[in-house]
């Protein structure tokens, strides 16, 4: 009779060096992304789809409009009401003067106790994207300094984007030689 042998059982090694490795490269390189993939999310309240559902409201509550043409920037309040009119600078739109007057606006409605957080941007097809970026982070907040600190006031954080309104012929004067050639919002 034969004995049989018992196979060696000796403890094996297991080699995680390479596994290691993998980790310390891949660990950094993750989290790094993380910090890359955050991206601002803006909020947008899209309009209602049915005419009959606002048809429905007893009271319509009066909308704060922002029209964005290539000539100017118009508000508007109620809607289509022009209350100013920001014409074009030679830097381009004059977001410096929106600011301050919708912060004015804003501490008018307050006073008055209307409540507005409100806003839809009224977009001419022309208009570029980082026009329509920077006006909604106008109409959003304002820098302001309170304690010392520089923090991001709100004005009207709640936008809802929508097409401008087509322009009458009667509002739009007719090219002549002196504005043939000259660039939009030079003046005559």
């Amino acid at each position: 009779m034969r004995r049989r042998r018992r196979p060696n059982t000796q403890d094996a090694e297991l080699d995680i060096t390479s596994f290691m490795n993998l980790m310390i490269v891949l660990v950094p390189v993750l989290l790094l992304s993380l910090v890359f993939s955050q991206v601002r999310i803006l909020n947008l309240q899209l309009p209602v789809l049915s005419e009959a559902e606002q048809a429905q409201d007893d009271q319509e509550p009066k909308i704060l409009e922002l029209v964005i043409t290539p000539a100017r920037l118009e508000l508007n309040y109620p809607a289509g009401m022009s209350l100013k009119r920001f014409e074009l600078t030679d830097n381009g739109y004059d977001f410096a003067a929106l600011s301050v007057y919708l912060q004015d606006l804003k501490l008018t409605f307050q006073q008055q106790d209307i409540e507005k957080n409100d806003i839809v941007l009224l977009l001419d097809p022309v208009i570029d994207y980082q026009t329509i970026v920077s006006a909604m982070d106008t109409v959003r907040s304002f820098k302001a300094v309170v304690a010392a600190n520089l923090v991001d006031a709100e004005l009207f954080p709640m936008i809802s984007l929508g097409d401008a309104p087509a322009v009458n012929d009667a509002d739009i004067a007719p090219p002549t030689q002196a504005t043939i050639g000259k660039p939009i919002g030079a003046k005559q």
